[in-house]
């Protein structure tokens, strides 16, 4: 599972260029090292990833909330990632 979990991490670290990580200088490995000492936002990471998969594959659209939810998760992860590229560089990793 904790496999999984990190994975999901960096499926999402690759989808987002650096720049919309952090503003500061951080490397991906730093942010998957912090995700290492944080499972559950890198578990939520994963949740986030899932759900946002799931919503775009479904053939229907949820009452007319299925974009805002897609647009809500994704932004959601953005911030998960900020959040541990900030400890990262917190961190002086």
């Amino acid at each position: 599972m904790k496999k999984l979990v990190l994975a999901a991490v960096m499926v999402a670290l690759c989808s987002l260029p650096v720049k919309d990580i952090s503003a500061q200088p951080v490397t991906r490995a730093d942010v998957v090292e912090e995700a290492i000492e944080h499972p559950r936002i890198a578990k939520a990471i994963a949740e986030l990833e899932d759900a946002i998969d799931y919503l775009e594959k479904a053939p229907h659209n949820f009452g007319g909330h299925k974009a805002a939810a897609i647009a809500s998760c994704k932004k959601a992860r953005v911030q998960l990632l900020k959040a541990l590229a900030y400890r990262a560089k917190k961190e002086g990793k």
